[in-house]
């Protein structure tokens, strides 16, 4: 039995699962991604840190609708994201499906996201979650339990990444920035927590959870010092999506 084999046979199982589908979204963010770099003032900082072999958990702060589509455009791997499950509909859903991304109920506990989400990490590749699971100040406040669960299931490193710019000052968080704006990726130093093999207790994962809240709020502020480039604030409403 090889390794690979015997990772998907762990519980939760995801031997099961066929692969997500790759190839067009890995011509689509370079398309997309020249079209961020010509509407915008972007940079990306400490690109060298990313992995380029091997499982990663992305880690991004989140503000604005910019996000989602930033990450995936100028990351150097292809990345696999989680989205609600109201976008997958229609021609826009099959695009979704299309491009390699994973709908999420988030009105349940969404089993079958979550074993795709760590069959992408089995299987090497790259996988994105919002640690504050919605859109708001960015500066990881508040983080869910979505990414420690992940870590502690696969050992796959986690990847900060602070975002800025991708939201205006009291802008709205569903608006994109306007033509010219300075908007940043800056990258942080992988780290990994202890796996944890079955069964994995609440009390467990939330104490990792926080853990990882502790070196995400330092990256980004590290980020935000770094670059001259403050947070946004408050956004001027609630995330929808939320």
């Amino acid at each position: 039995m090889t390794a690979e084999l015997t990772r998907h046979q762990e519980l939760p199982r995801t031997d099961d699962l066929p692969r997500l589908p790759y190839r067009l979204g890995g011509v689509m963010r370079h398309i997309v991604g020249a079209y961020l770099r010509h509407r915008y003032d972007l940079t990306v900082h400490h690109q060298e840190r990313f992995p380029l072999t091997g499982p990663v958990l992305l880690a991004p702060n989140h503000l604005g609708l910019l996000d989602g589509p930033l990450l995936g455009a100028t990351a150097p791997r292809m990345l696999h994201q989680l989205g609600k499950i109201e976008a997958f509909h229609g021609a826009q859903g099959k695009f979704l499906h299309l491009v390699g991304q994973i709908p999420v109920d988030r009105t349940t506990y969404d089993v079958l996201a979550i074993r795709k989400a760590i069959k992408v990490l089995r299987d090497g590749n790259v996988m994105s979650i919002y640690p504050e699971g919605t859109r708001g100040r960015g500066d990881f406040g508040k983080i869910r339990v979505g990414v420690a669960y992940l870590a502690m299931v696969t050992g796959a490193p986690i990847l900060p990444v602070a975002l800025l710019g991708t939201r205006l000052p009291g802008g709205s968080v569903e608006r994109y920035p306007p033509k010219g704006s300075r908007v940043e990726v800056v990258y942080g130093e992988p780290f990994t927590v202890e796996r944890v093999p079955f069964p994995r207790r609440h009390t467990d994962v939330r104490a990792v959870a926080d853990q990882i809240g502790d070196v995400l709020r330092a990256h980004v502020q590290a980020a935000v010092a770094a670059t001259g480039h403050p947070l946004p604030g408050k956004p001027d409403q609630k995330d929808p999506d939320e």
